[in-house]
């Protein structure tokens, strides 16, 4: 099975790239969906107990939390060192159902693929991407979104530019959709064709 990791900068994209996999019928983990998933699970008391007060009937109150470690880089190493081992697993449990499953292609879902040191567990890398002015005009969009949050995301992710530097694939979302649809075909098409190469060699 070959393992796609998909990722892209804040407003290029990348959910809705991540949906056209999802319906040409490619597993897709979502590495934010799962992010949700454990707050109602299994890392709710983990995160009690390091920030008291945090969670509400045994979930985690992201606003709450978020009031905690925003701004604070200590505290948000401490939470990302709870919950990425946790989303880690997650997606590892996910691959190998699908392995098992015999699925010749997963997604992996990771917005800050480059950042986290994600590249390692991964076959291939799709970076979604779009013109700086259009990914600015979707972001500011969002509500509770301003400039200075903007800012403040992209100085923490990897440039655009770099991404696109260490792609396998880009998929371009500035073009419109259904050029991107036809860009997530193309790149299931060769992929697949790479796995059917494999298996008969």
């Amino acid at each position: 099975m070959i393992v796609l990791g998909l990722t892209g900068s804040i407003g290029m994209g990348k959910s809705t790239t991540a949906k056209m996999f999802t319906d040409a019928g490619v597993p897709v983990h979502d590495s934010d969906e799962a992010v949700h998933r454990l707050y109602a699970g299994k890392a709710a008391p983990l995160v009690e107990a390091a920030f008291p007060g945090t969670t509400k009937a045994g979930v985690v109150d992201r606003a709450k939390l978020a009031e905690r470690v925003l701004g604070d880089p200590a505290a948000m190493k401490k939470l990302e060192a709870i919950i990425h081992p946790l989303v880690r697993a997650d997606a590892d449990a996910f691959l190998a159902g699908h392995r098992a499953a015999g699925a010749p292609l997963a997604v992996l879902d990771i917005p800050l693929l480059f950042e986290t040191g994600g590249r390692d567990r991964v076959d291939k890398v799709v970076v979604v991407t779009a013109p700086a002015d259009i990914q600015r005009a979707r972001v500011l969009e969002r509500p509770g979104m301003s400039e200075e949050k903007f800012a403040a995301i992209l100085a923490k992710q990897v440039p655009d530019a770099e991404k696109r530097r260490r792609a396998d694939f880009i998929v371009d979302t500035g073009q419109g959709f259904e050029a991107a649809r036809a860009a997530v075909k193309a790149i299931i098409a060769e992929l697949s064709g790479e796995k059917s190469d494999k298996a008969g060699s």
